[in-house]
């Protein structure tokens, strides 16, 4: 980021011919991560989250410890922006961000574009059938414009626009669901999420029975044609060439919703409605389900889109129903909550906890990191400032944290085991669920003494259901033990997990549940398996293959 002030070798901070200091980036490690991890305790500090100077201060410096070996990493927003007004005074401009006063709980207007950050990397934001509205389509990319320019992404379900041909209420019918996509499209790659050279972060998403699905789904496969057309014609083949900029669907990933309906539909080879938004009594199109779901599967084939969400086992899962249905996620998929929330992230560096001459897994180490840094997603609540007034008070109510890990595929090959086997599928689930229960166990101790989040007590069953679920699944449970679950998970066999690794998973269950009923959480969720392709960089991982 310009606009630091410079030092010579000696440490003197270097002058213009006036006096002034000379600014411009960053240049060495110690600084970046000193603006990190002095801004988090800077904020936690001032905001009552330690007992002592000393503990805030320990806080610290095993953060920076963490950092400098590459133990963990935060999402790319925090490397971005986080400290940059607590370490080097540099403010801009307001940029239309709001948070919300701890002091009164009251959504306020933002000053200026840094003393509050947008550390959060995932947005989720609602799109409903207007236009100009507030809240409408445009607006909805002038605030995915400011979610992109500070290095994050954003996911909306579209379901809700009108499809081809519904009627309007001035007259004329509908251009449908694609025209829109479109335009978002290109707002998205004119301004990308974070510099030139990263395309945008954007998710859509829609619901299997809309009636311009098979549009949606065949919309990159006709794109790619188009590009082969291009190629052959002469234009340059890569991605950041003419070819591929005069398409559209390029600044996306594009997943279809599917319900556990549909997919009985097409085990039962039955027909499958599409119905109108405005009139979901109004069929549309009826097509066979099996067709669609081969429509669906070569589409993904051809392309790599769309993807898949299943939408009956993602609000299974879900923590607080009271507050409305889970619709979309993050352009990666891993952060799943309601509209008009966000989550910031941060992954810890799994190589970094196993010895690898004896394979033993450092698990205390682990279980302290992992309940470190979800206090530092907790802060990055507390100071982040979001890109309305509405995301801004419900991130603030739910608080979600996305704490996950990297290098998961190097473990398995250090330890000799196939990714597809059942040792492997045991072994990442037990790892899974170490981190899941400390990390719960971790945010009901932060509960304990700083209150639960503002919209538990209205989901506290829901909540404390989907926590006896996780720890029913961490004891191997018998399927008649789950409550209300359509799919069961997979069990954690101790017959391929090492002793102390699951009974450190299900001892921190067991206190996840146990200080849950006493105090509540302090976030609505905290651990996500996300993708690590940006600061799996920073920790030198490996971040293909089974990588989370």
């Amino acid at each position: 980021k310009a606009g630091v002030p410079q030092f010579d070798q000696s440490g003197n901070p270097i002058l213009d011919e006036s006096g002034k200091p000379v600014l411009g980036p960053e240049r060495s490690a110690r600084q970046v991560i000193g603006r990190l991890t002095g801004g988090w305790r800077h904020w936690g500090e001032s905001n009552g989250y330690f007992a002592t100077a000393s503990d805030a201060k320990a806080f610290e410096d095993e953060l920076a410890y963490m950092l400098v070996h590459q133990m963990a990493a935060p999402n790319s927003p925090q490397w971005f922006n986080t400290g940059l007004a607590w370490a080097y005074g540099i403010t801009g401009p307001a940029q239309g961000h709001y948070f919300v006063d701890p002091a009164d709980g009251k959504v306020k207007a933002s000053d200026d574009a840094y003393t509050r950050p947008q550390p959060h990397a995932c947005f989720i934001q609602s799109a409903n059938d207007s236009l100009v509205e507030p809240g409408g389509l445009m607006d909805l990319w002038v605030r995915e414009a400011r979610i992109f320019k500070y290095g994050s992404g954003t996911g909306t379900n579209f379901s809700a626009l009108r499809g081809e041909g519904e009627p309007l209420s001035g007259g004329g019918t509908s251009s449908g669901l694609m025209s829109f996509l479109r335009v978002g499209d290109r707002a998205a790659g004119a301004i990308k999420s974070g510099g030139t050279t990263r395309r945008a972060a954007k998710m859509v998403i829609v619901d299997v029975d809309h009636p311009d699905i098979e549009k949606f789904v065949n919309w990159k496969v006709d794109e790619e044609k188009k590009v082969a057309a291009l190629i052959a014609a002469g234009y340059p083949s890569d991605f950041n060439g003419e070819a591929y900029a005069t398409v559209s669907g390029q600044n996306s990933n594009n997943s279809v919703r599917v319900s556990e309906e549909f997919l009985e539909a097409v085990e039962r080879d039955e027909d499958w409605h599409l119905r109108w938004r405005t009139d979901p009594s109004h069929i549309s199109k009826t097509v066979k389900a099996r067709d669609l779901w081969r429509q669906i599967a070569e589409a993904a084939w051809q392309c790599a889109d769309p993807g898949l969400q299943f939408d009956t086992t993602i609000n299974d899962w879900h923590t607080c129903p009271e507050a409305g249905r889970i619709n979309a996620s993050n352009p990666c998929s891993e952060y799943m909550f309601l509209d008009n929330t966000a989550c910031n992230l941060a992954s810890l560096n799994l190589l970094k906890f196993l010895d690898v001459d004896t394979g033993e897994f450092d698990v205390d180490a682990f279980r302290h990191a992992v309940r470190l840094w979800t206090i530092v997603l907790e802060i990055s609540v507390l100071m982040a400032q979001f890109p309305s007034e509405e995301i801004a008070r419900l991130s603030y109510d739910f608080r979600t944290l996305g704490l996950g890990y990297a290098n998961l595929g190097t473990i398995l090959m250090l330890l000799g085991m196939p990714y597809d086997s059942d040792q492997a599928r045991a072994y990442a689930g037990a790892v899974t669920a170490l981190m899941t229960g400390e990390s719960y166990a971790a945010s009901a101790e932060m509960a304990s003494h700083l209150g639960p989040f503002p919209g538990f007590a209205a989901n506290r069953e829901h909540m404390l259901r989907v926590i006896r679920n996780h720890r029913r699944a961490a004891y191997d449970a018998a399927p008649s033990e789950y409550e209300r679950l359509s799919v069961l998970p997979m069990p954690i066999s101790s017959d391929h997990v090492p002793g102390s690794l699951l009974g450190a998973a299900r001892d921190s269950w067991d206190r996840a549940l146990a200080l849950g009923e006493q105090y509540g959480y302090r976030n609505a969720q905290t651990t996500l398996l996300a993708p690590t392709g940006t600061i799996g960089l920073l920790m030198d991982c490996d971040t293909t293959g089974v990588e989370p």
